[in-house]
């Protein structure tokens, strides 16, 4: 399933992540995903320092983006996600999350995502993604 080691970008459409710079991405294996970002000065809150809602919404958009690989494809939607914040980032400093799927059913995806920068844990989540079979909104992974 790996395309390629390099990084692309997955936030092409208009919408939350797109407004927000952006997330890439890339598939490692068909269980193993990475995706990253780069710390800009409206992703810090007042004690400068990248606000944990921001740190939420890349895990939530990188996490749900390897799910909707693992699962070919189809639609997923984030059912439970389950995060610990451990470390901090300042602006500039780059961000990589790193996803491994645990199990697949016929209908649910339980992974789990761990934030590093400069070589040190900040965030861990784990998380439970349902594939669905509507059509999604048209925005595509990463939302």
């Amino acid at each position: 399933m790996s395309k390629s080691n390099n990084f692309e970008q997955i936030s092409i459409k208009p919408g939350f992540m797109k407004h927000n710079g952006g997330l890439l991405f890339r598939n490692i294996s068909e269980t193993e995903y990475e995706f990253k970002s780069i710390i800009n000065e409206n992703h810090l809150n007042a004690a400068k320092i990248t606000h944990g809602g921001y740190l939420a919404a890349i895990i939530d958009a990188g996490a749900g983006t390897s799910a909707h690989r693992s699962a070919n494809n189809a639609p997923c939607v984030t059912i439970s996600l389950d995060l610990k914040f451990i470390g901090s980032s300042k602006i500039g400093n780059q961000i990589i999350g790193k996803v491994k799927i645990l199990k697949k059913t016929n209908t649910l995806i339980f992974l789990n995502c761990e934030l590093n920068c400069n070589n040190k844990i900040i965030a861990s989540a784990s998380g439970i993604w349902k594939m669905i079979k509507t059509k999604p909104s048209g925005l595509g992974p990463g939302g």
